[in-house]
């Protein structure tokens, strides 16, 4: 990530609406550093899309403020912007060559054309092209179509990249070596890059921070650790990874712990996060690597009978659905490691977790 202590791009109080009454943007205040990678993930409709139109220029905001490198973008056009862009769909130009549509965007900047084929060059080497210029958008695979559309967008040296859900249309395991390749050309470059998906893997894969969007509003904004240990609520504890969820009321709370009750089974120990007082409803996340099965006596606060309901194997851990609690869909994730007890559905098993990995949250 970047060193400068001034932000790069500033939203500041950021409204977008597109018929006057509803906001898909709200109050958003952003802050990206030079040099970071940025991701912006949440759900259809949730406002990043537009968010990242709006940096681009292709949408202005109703309400508010965005600057790039200290100068005020709101009626700055796209194209004089020095963004460079990457879309799903590649966007290429499928009559011209590979070289042809590296060039473009530096022509039309008035590139000299002594420069031009040193950069088509050195931007084909970047996505480990070099062979491949005399080829049309057609004669490519999808994953080589998808570089150049980078390199299209790197060629120009941008002082910032957006990313659109580039990685949609690649099947999974090309989707996953792309995210790989875009992170290190990030970390050779240096360049800062927004970028748009609703997929959470790719998102912690490739980002230095994340910010979540639903419903027009930025729910958390972190790195992705701290974003998939750490959730703030219980929306982030929902979209990021696996969760089990628990829902019960407040009983006692302080000094940095809490304890709550689940209508009819039990008592947890909880840690508080979005909870103040007791009487209040919570729900409880719960990641399932942190639950244990059949530990030691007296080793966890959070100690319960549960009877296993269905095993799935998946190589490197075994996904066990148990019923606890009251919850007949609560998942742990058993590493498939030495020691790790034979089960089969309908044996009975303590699982039991630390009071720190449950983390009372907002009532979902």
């Amino acid at each position: 990530m970047g060193t400068s202590t001034d932000p790069f791009v500033v939203f500041s109080d950021v409204q977008k609406t597109y018929d006057g009454e509803i906001l898909v943007v709200k109050n958003l205040n952003l802050t990206i550093e030079r040099g970071e990678f940025l991701t912006l993930l949440g759900p259809s409709g949730s406002g990043k899309t537009t968010t990242l139109m709006m940096l681009a220029g292709f949408e202005v905001p109703t309400h508010g403020r965005i600057e790039i490198d200290k100068v005020e973008v709101n009626n700055v056009a796209p194209h004089k912007r020095n963004i460079g862009m990457v879309f799903q769909n590649y966007a290429l130009f499928p009559h011209m060559t590979v070289e042809e549509n590296l060039a473009f965007p530096l022509q039309v900047r008035k590139v000299p054309k002594s420069e031009i084929a040193a950069k088509v060059e050195r931007a084909l080497d970047m996505v480990q092209m070099p062979a491949m210029g005399k080829r049309r958008p057609a004669q490519l695979s999808g994953g080589q179509q998808q570089r150049v559309a980078l390199a299209r967008a790197l060629v120009f040296d941008p002082k910032l990249v957006l990313m659109d859900e580039p990685l949609g249309a690649l099947d999974k395991q090309l989707r996953e070596h792309m995210q790989i390749e875009i992170k290190h050309i990030h970390e050779r470059l240096g360049v800062t890059i927004v970028y748009v998906t609703h997929d959470q893997s790719e998102a912690l894969t490739m980002s230095d921070r994340v910010a979540v969007f639903n419903d027009g509003i930025i729910q958390q904004l972190a790195r992705p650790a701290d974003l998939y240990e750490r959730p703030e609520n219980s929306f982030v504890a929902q979209f990021i990874g696996e969760n089990n969820r628990l829902n019960g009321k407040v009983t006692s709370i302080g000094n940095g712990a809490c304890t709550v009750a689940i209508e009819g089974q039990g008592q947890v120990a909880a840690t508080p996060i979005s909870v103040r007082d007791a009487g209040s409803p919570t729900t409880l996340s719960l990641r399932p690597e942190r639950v244990r099965i059949n530990p030691e006596a007296g080793q966890y606060p959070n100690q319960f009978e549960a009877e296993v309901q269905e095993l799935i194997y998946l190589g490197d851990h075994t996904r066990c659905r148990v019923s606890v609690l009251g919850n007949a869909n609560f998942i742990v994730k058993v590493p498939n490691a030495e020691g790790v007890p034979a089960m089969s559905p309908g044996q009975k098993v303590r699982v039991a977790w630390k009071a720190e990995d449950c983390r009372a949250l907002d009532a979902f």
